[in-house]
Parts: C-alpha cells; sequence; structure tokens
C-alpha cells in the first residue's frame, strides 16, 4: 500500500483529471464532476455512456434506488447515461445547492453496481479531497493516478501523524502556552496543539477544537465555533494545565467549500444534518484517531475532555486515550445559532 499513492491521486481530482481506483472487480476510471469539464468529460468518454456514480444520501435526495440487497442501505448509485445527462446535467445532478435553480429533467435509472464496497472507496476519496460526491465513471484504466482502497486507508493512518515543530506562544487568553505543530508526509494540512500552563501530574483539561475559518476567524454567528473556542482557552488556562488540539477538519470534515454549500442548503430551510446528508456526506466526516495520536505523541494517555459530544469521548477511548471525565462546556446561544444548537442536541446527541 502506498499513501503517497492517495496523495497524489487527491491533487489530480482536484484539477480535474481522472484517476484509476483498482477493485477485486477490474479498474474503475474516475472523472471528478465538480472539477472536470465537459471538454475532458468528451476525452475520457467520447462514447458517452459512462454512467455517474452517486452517494445513497444524494440518491434518496433525488428519490433513486439502487440494489439495496446486495449493497445495504447506504450503498452508492451508479446512475445510467441518458441522451439528456450530459455534463451540466451531471453538475446540477451531484450538487444539491442548484437544485432550486435547475430543476432536474430525468427520469433516472440506477444501474447494478459490480463492487458496492468499491464505490464506498471512491466517494471516501471524494470527501478526502474535500469535493463533492460524484462521478462520472468507466470500467477502464484510464486515469492519471492508480491506487487501490489499501492506499485510502493508509493514507487516513493517523499512526503516521509525528511532531514537525513547537515553540512557546503567549496568546490572549493563555500567556503561558506552547505551540507544537504536527503533520505526516502525504496529508496536506498541520494540526497543532496548545500547551497551556504547567503539567500538574494529573490528566490534562484537553479540548478539542475543529478548524472553523467562518467563525474562529470572521466571527460567524451561524454556528458557536469562535466563542467555543475562546472559552476553551480561557477555561485550560483557569485550571492551569491542558491542551487545546486545533483540528484540520473544517466542515466537520467536509472542507470549506462543501461547508458553504451547506449554509446555503440552510438559508433553504434543511438543518445542519440533513444539509450534510444531502450533499452526499455523513453527518460527521471527522476522525479523532488524529487527535488520539497527537495526545499520545505529547505523552498524555489520560484526559479530562471539555465537550458536548459523545461521539468525541468514544472516538477517543476507542483509540487508546481514557477519557477520565467529560466537563461540559455550554454558552449561550445567539438568534443566528438556535436552530443549529437544537439540531446538536436533538439529532446528533450533544448533552448541552
Amino acid at each position: 500500500m502506498s499513501a503517497r499513492d492517495t496523495a497524489r491521486a487527491i491533487d489530480a481530482l482536484r484539477r480535474g483529471w481522472p484517476i484509476v481506483l483498482d477493485l477485486a472487480s477490474g479498474p474503475l476510471s474516475l472523472l471528478p464532476i465538480e472539477t472536470a469539464d465537459a471538454r475532458r468529460l468528451d476525452a475520457f468518454d467520447p462514447e458517452h455512456v459512462a454512467p455517474v456514480l452517486l452517494s445513497a444520501g444524494r440518491a434518496e435526495t433525488l428519490k433513486l434506488k439502487n440494489q439495496r440487497a446486495a449493497g445495504g442501505p447506504d450503498c452508492p448509485v451508479l446512475v445510467e447515461r441518458t441522451p439528456w445527462l450530459d455534463f451540466d446535467a451531471a453538475v446540477a445532478l451531484v450538487d444539491p445547492a442548484l437544485d432550486l435553480k435547475h430543476p432536474l429533467q430525468g427520469p433516472y435509472y440506477a444501474l447494478p453496481l459490480a463492487d458496492p464496497n468499491g464505490a464506498r472507496w471512491a466517494l471516501k476519496l471524494a470527501t478526502l479531497a474535500g469535493m463533492l460526491p460524484g462521478f462520472f465513471v468507466l470500467e477502464s484504466g484510464l486515469g492519471e493516478v492508480r491506487l487501490t482502497p489499501a492506499d485510502i486507508e493508509a493514507h487516513e493512518d493517523a499512526e503516521r501523524l509525528v511532531i514537525a515543530a513547537r515553540a512557546k506562544l503567549p496568546v490572549a487568553r493563555a500567556e503561558h502556552a506552547e505551540l507544537v505543530a504536527f503533520r505526516s508526509p502525504e496529508m496536506a494540512g498541520e494540526h497543532v496543539a496548545l500547551m497551556i500552563g504547567t503539567p500538574d501530574g494529573g490528566p490534562p483539561l484537553v479540548r478539542l477544537h475543529s478548524e472553523c475559518l467562518t467563525g474562529d476567524v470572521l466571527g460567524s454567528l451561524k454556528c458557536d465555533c469562535g466563542p467555543q473556542l475562546d472559552a476553551a482557552i480561557a477555561r485550560i488556562a483557569e485550571h492551569g494545565w491542558g491542551v487545546l488540539l486545533y483540528l484540520r477538519q473544517e466542515g466537520r470534515g467536509i472542507g470549506l467549500i462543501n461547508k458553504l454549500r451547506a449554509y446555503a442548503l440552510q438559508d433553504q430551510g434543511f438543518d445542519t444534518v440533513d444539509a450534510n446528508t444531502r450533499l452526499g456526506f455523513a453527518v460527521d466526516s471527522r476522525n479523532f484517531r488524529v487527535a488520539a495520536r497527537m495526545l499520545k505523541l505529547l505523552g498524555q494517555d489520560a484526559v479530562r475532555l471539555l465537550t458536548n459530544n459523545p461521539e468525541k469521548v468514544a472516538q477517543l477511548q476507542a483509540a487508546g486515550i481514557a477519557v477520565v471525565e467529560r466537563v461540559p462546556h455550554k454558552l449561550p446561544p445567539n438568534p443566528h445559532n438556535e436552530r443549529y444548537l437544537a439540531t446538536k442536541r436533538d439529532r446528533t446527541g450533544h448533552a448541552f
């Protein structure tokens, strides 16, 4: 397996180039719909026969069904190519933000999937690239990069993370702090840990904070990320010893551009959970095994976790970090994020 091949494939997809995913059922060539164009589609598929691969969530929105008995309820869907399914129609098919602007023509027909699990890996790759999960597909070897599901799995291996650099960094809410940067050979972004105060021999107070450009930097009122970040630093400093992990997992792991698409869907009336699933993503695509690896590299295997999210507790414990206490982290809502916070409480199990 080669995590490097996955990094190359992600780069190719973001440039609109086709790649090849080698599956047990044979090679599958994938042309990303989001970043390609009509000219590239003609070069990829001159016979105009390549079907479109969609996520189960998006297919459910479009009222499409697949071979559920073989693939299960979360099985991706392969949409048959028809004369009206040209490149522009495919863009509208995969991007729900365009549903109101471009009513879909149809009818659309689902085809059997030769390898449902392989199709899931293809859509996983789109998520890693921060792109809409939709491809034109051909059973061929045409592509810039070849990789396997094992390569994708290796790319996501948190054990590849290492400490790259560290330095003292006084911040507004915690003057006695040190910033530690982490990276792996293939991942594009770096994760960081803000070590606050002085170790006292007990479990540190730890906050896992996922990157939120709109909230952390621009002060967005649609979420509670910015206030949560500031309050966490202040609370750890008051406690005297702890760690804030800043994880590069924007938009619950779907990336900034897709998060903005989700915001557009929220403006149409969907809540944050339905917006993510209509885009074709999981409700939460984050990988907290990365956080567990960061804590182990910092010499911490037991923590007091500052969170309202039980999934963070579960993932840390599954990765070998003992959570000796869950410390609530509740902040007052504002008129713009009341529904968002209610959705987290009612649909994703947050304990407020």
